[in-house]
């Protein structure tokens, strides 16, 4: 089999792997530069343009794009050991992500020798894009590895807010579902089309990059558009209603967008924003069996429309002075609601992006079930881990909930027509 175009063999370097790139198209190793519209005439006929979003832009779709209904998250160990295969990489990637987010199969169709591997696995012919969105980001492991090593020479263009999650109150972490040097998040209304998604990005990555969790969600528990209906999550409760709306601009700016001024070291990341991750387990069970009185005090909101139990309509803002006759507050101090409020936290909000999720059931025989907690901010140190550490310290929702997994990425701004993932950071 001839090298694809930009590629070339050398001592060292794998012929799987090579494969692995090939499979991305002949495109993908330079960057795929084709016009990302709707589906072309000779894919039959043409989608709605509602179906698809553009991979290129100033900002990575799956942000502020209304929430899909489906989610397969992955994070990756890099296994390649010099900057020049991680750049190949990230172009594959480019490429394959470019054409899958409008329907097309990776490699666009280009033919291969019939006795190679075909380009795309093939289980997501025939379907719509189904609003597929591909994001991705990085991990402060790509930069500097458990002993401090400067693996590809990024280490001091590592973004100060970009370290390792710190273990909060409470948590259960599991190594094996946490952190990672990259990750990618696919986000469609059809689960088949988000896991061919991540299953070619895998493939292709085979001798660079090797999968190290993933993450299957489904009935998203936040709203990103005001055209949305707010969702529920596994405890029965309206998730997300005081969640950041795309057509909030100027809030979005100030909350989620990194500034250019923001980190002199990561002027790199402008335009680009940090990815909160965590898998929560929930007590479903114990949950089941509580009074509908206590779970409405834990949650400080009314389980059937929303409002905050200080009164009012779902998106009525909570009083949080108000006493009941008791002389208690009618949002108790200890509620979710009250302690994860930006009242509460110095003014800090985020664009939260979560997802239900179900994994059958553990050895004891319940579910393994739970909140796939994905949330994008500016700065994760001023709006997300003082939060955090308040809500597993003091929130009595935590009798029910144990966090299992947790990361935090840095994800780049949207690819530029012609450039590839991370092309501000690494093309130097």
């Amino acid at each position: 089999m001839s090298s694809p175009e930009g590629i070339r063999p050398r001592r060292g370097f794998s012929r799987r792997r090579l494969l692995g790139y090939a499979g991305a198209g002949a495109a993908g190793a330079v960057g795929f530069a084709g016009g990302m519209g709707t589906a072309r005439a000779t894919d039959g006929p043409a989608e709605d343009p509602v179906e698809s979003y553009s991979f290129h832009g100033a900002h990575q779709a799956g942000i502020t794009t209304p929430a899909q209904d489906r989610v397969h998250f992955a994070a990756f160990d890099v296994t390649a050991t010099s900057r020049a295969e991680l750049v190949m990489l990230l172009k594959a990637w480019t490429s394959a992500a470019a054409e899958m987010t409008q329907g097309r199969e990776v490699g666009d169709g280009t033919p291969l020798p019939y006795d190679a591997p075909p380009g795309d696995t093939g289980e997501a012919l025939g379907l719509p894009p189904s609003r597929l969105t591909l994001t991705f980001g990085f991990g402060p492991s790509l930069f500097r590895d458990a002993d401090g090593k400067d693996r590809f020479g990024l280490a001091e263009r590592q973004p100060a807010a970009l370290r390792r999650l710190p273990h909060f109150p409470a948590d259960a972490l599991r190594k094996e579902r946490s952190d990672g040097d990259l990750c990618v998040q696919a986000c469609a209304d059809d689960p088949q089309v988000a896991v061919h998604a991540i299953r070619n990005l895998s493939r292709i990555a085979f001798g660079s990059a090797a999968l190290r969790w993933s993450q299957l969600g489904f009935g998203r528990t936040s709203s990103t558009s005001t055209t949305q209906a707010t969702p529920r999550n596994l405890f029965g409760f309206k998730d997300g209603t005081a969640n950041l709306k795309a057509e909030e601009p100027t809030a979005v700016d100030e909350h989620v967008w990194v500034g250019a001024d923001d980190d002199p070291r990561a002027t790199w990341l402008a335009g680009g924003s940090y990815l909160v991750a965590r898998r929560i387990n929930m007590a479903i069970e114990p949950w089941d069996r509580t009074s509908l009185r206590e779970q409405e005090q834990l949650v400080g909101r009314d389980r059937q429309v929303g409002a905050p139990l200080s009164g009012g309509k779902e998106f009525s803002e909570p009083d949080f002075s108000l006493k009941g006759s008791d002389g208690q507050p009618l949002v108790a101090v200890t509620s979710h609601v009250r302690l994860a409020h930006p009242t509460q936290n110095k003014g800090a909000r985020m664009l939260r992006r979560g997802y239900n999720f179900t994994d059958g059931n553990d050895d004891l025989g319940r579910l393994d079930a739970g909140l796939f907690f994905i949330a994008y901010v500016r700065d994760p140190r001023t709006q997300y881990i003082p939060m955090q550490t308040k809500l597993s310290r003091d929130d009595g929702l935590m009798e029910y909930l144990e966090h299992t997994g947790s990361a935090l990425f840095a994800v780049p701004p949207g690819v530029r027509k012609g450039g590839y993932l991370g092309d501000a950071l690494l093309a130097r």
